[in-house]
């Protein structure tokens, strides 16, 4: 399988960017038939830098690792380098999430144990060395805290997570913030999406799961948040999609949209019309879009096939234990017009995106 994935991707991706202009969707067919990277692990996280291509990784709950290569088909084979190491003990270290911002390397992560997880951030240089002490994100009302990281848009900086409305684990939601000019959260949080449509919640489990957010920037320039729903301890997890307003405030929470259903999954149940029926892994999500330094603003506006990396359990596999079970799988997205979203209760038109294996 690795194999395949080394060739069939060299014309796909090019160090310098991301796609050949002589391959898009054959090549697109190629990459989509490589699945597996050959990577253990959860919640990939991928950016593209003036270093090469850029991942980091969690290893046993407590180490964070990251892996340089100059061609993401590399990057199963790349050296996987201990960059932090949790000796204050914080607690259990999930998902970390790797952005390039003035020239540094920021990696953000959720730590503690139960209800005291909370968002930290270490900071360097270099990728893959030269990282300090992590420092808490102080986020707006001090709550569960999981999923987060950075972004622009239209010049403005905000933080994006996954968190509790209150002190006890009975659901998951989306928040935003205004980060000042320090990079700090300043102001209130903003709810933007609860887990309260029946195919974010198939199996009718506690707690119901909106996680993994991820910016991007359509063709119009509309702001998306990509996000996990589903538990992902189970297969029922999947892909969807918020969509801002023309002209919308990311702090207006009347001003998204969420698609019709997953955009990504391995049960129909949750998907949207048109959506992509993942067949060769199960509990598919938590997603990374392959970006110039992890900038949504640096967003591709073009509808070829462009790569993304998701976790998932084999299709063929039946784990004792969903968790321990995850890969890394690699697949493409691109953008489509004329895709109907709900915006309150009422229809809303613009770009969506097109996943697939």
């Amino acid at each position: 399988m690795l194999q395949l994935f080394r060739t069939t991707l060299v014309c796909f991706i090019a160090t310098s960017g991301f796609c050949c202009n002589a391959v898009h969707s054959q090549e697109a067919s190629n990459v989509a038939a490589l699945g597996d990277t050959g990577i253990p692990g959860a919640d990939p996280s991928v950016i593209h830098t003036r270093d090469g291509y850029v991942a980091i990784e969690s290893r046993r709950g407590h180490a964070l690792l990251v892996r340089v290569a100059s061609s993401l088909e590399d990057l199963a084979e790349a050296r996987a380098v201990r960059i932090w190491f949790d000796r204050d003990r914080l607690g259990e270290i999930w998902a970390p999430e790797i952005v390039f911002r003035n020239g540094r390397y920021s990696v953000y992560f959720a730590a503690g144990v139960g209800s005291d997880h909370r968002m930290y951030e270490i900071s360097s240089a270099k990728p893959d060395a030269g990282y300090g002490d992590a420092s808490e994100v102080l986020l707006p009302e001090d709550k569960w805290a999981i999923d987060g990281l950075p972004f622009i848009f239209d010049g403005v900086d905000y933080f994006v997570w996954s968190g509790w409305q209150g002190d006890t684990d009975v659901r998951q939601d989306i928040f935003i913030v205004r980060l000042n000019g320090d990079g700090r959260p300043e102001g209130s949080r903003s709810l933007i999406a609860s887990p309260d449509q029946p195919w974010e919640n198939v199996a009718g489990e506690t707690p119901s799961i909106n996680e993994g957010p991820q910016p991007i920037i359509d063709p119009a320039g509309q702001l998306h948040i990509v996000y996990s729903a589903n538990g992902s301890w189970g297969p029922n997890y999947c892909l969807a999609d918020l969509r801002l307003a023309p002209g919308g405030d990311p702090m207006d929470a009347s001003a998204w949209a969420k698609s019709q259903g997953c955009q990504f999954g391995a049960n129909p149940k949750t998907l949207a019309e048109g959506a992509t029926l993942a067949t060769r892994a199960k509990g598919v999500g938590h997603h990374s879009f392959v970006l110039s330094d992890g900038n949504p603003e640096n967003s591709e506006e073009a509808s070829a096939p462009m790569p993304f990396l998701y976790h998932g359990v084999p299709a063929d596999m039946e784990p004792s234990n969903f968790w321990a079970a995850r890969m890394w799988f690699i697949g493409t997205y691109q953008w489509v017009p004329d895709v109907t979203y709900i915006r309150g209760e009422k229809p809303d038109g613009g770009w969506g995106l097109k996943f697939t294996e």
